[in-house]
């Protein structure tokens, strides 16, 4: 049976972090969602975005305690130059007055759930992996393609990374996902994670997991046919 598993080369740098996970079935395609649907997602994103403000205590994007935590956090392991996490990426255009414009339904979604809680959201093709999903350090040189990018660009020794059997899925933790598992306008079944390095956030963690599957639900039809949250006592669970 296909799992997820957060390996203990992850607990030992975050040993009180946790991880929302949801496996969505049965998603609609980009196009067969509703104009109505459309509609209420695009005001989803609208609302998310001037939500995000709310988590802005300072004009200086590293300084604010949503993005400072993460900025710690990746001090922890071997990163890309430049590479940030994911919510800086999403504040930080925020701060700039350029709000997060719409990709499609699902990726819509889960950045309207990012911002307006100001943790890590991403998403996968479900159909697209190859063996386990795992969540740890590796000893670099997985395969990765990064999406809007045209060359090869393989994980560094000592990177924290999301993989599977056939590479890498999200490098850097939460930075940069890849054209291989990249959710699509075709993709019917996802993989859905949350990200919380800050024990005192633990319940606006779970919290968002809730709201976001409950959108998917509501405006994607999908089914949800597992939903966690990853601690160090339960490091995996099985991708039903």
């Amino acid at each position: 049976m296909q799992r997820f598993v957060a390996e203990e080369s992850f607990w030992g740098l975050f040993p009180d972090s946790a991880i929302g996970v949801a496996v969505v079935r049965g998603m609609k395609t980009a196009d067969e969602v509703s104009a109505d649907a459309a509609a209420s997602i695009a005001r989803l994103l609208d609302d998310a975005n001037e939500a995000a403000k709310g988590h802005l205590e300072s004009d200086v994007v590293s300084e604010n305690r949503v993005v400072a935590v993460w900025r710690e956090a990746y001090r922890r392991f071997k990163t890309k130059k430049g590479a940030r996490c994911s919510i800086e990426n999403l504040i930080k255009r925020v701060s700039k007055g350029n709000p997060v414009g719409s990709i499609s339904p699902s990726v819509d979604i889960y950045n309207a759930i990012s911002l307006k809680y100001a943790l890590p959201v991403g998403g996968e093709d479900l159909d697209s992996f190859v063996g386990d999903v795992c969540l740890g350090l590796t000893e670099g040189g997985d395969a990765f393609r990064a999406l809007g990018e045209d060359a090869d660009d393989p994980t560094l020794p000592g990177e924290l990374c999301y993989r599977d059997e056939a590479g890498a899925i999200c490098r850097c933790w939460n930075w940069r996902d890849g054209v291989r598992t990249a959710l699509s306008d075709e993709s019917r079944n996802a993989f859905l994670v949350i990200e919380c390095v800050d024990p005192e956030r633990i319940d606006d963690l779970e919290r968002a997991l809730d709201e976001l599957v409950g959108l998917v639900e509501r405006y994607l039809g999908a089914d949800i046919s597992a939903k966690t949250i990853i601690r160090a006592e339960n490091p995996e669970m099985p991708l039903v």
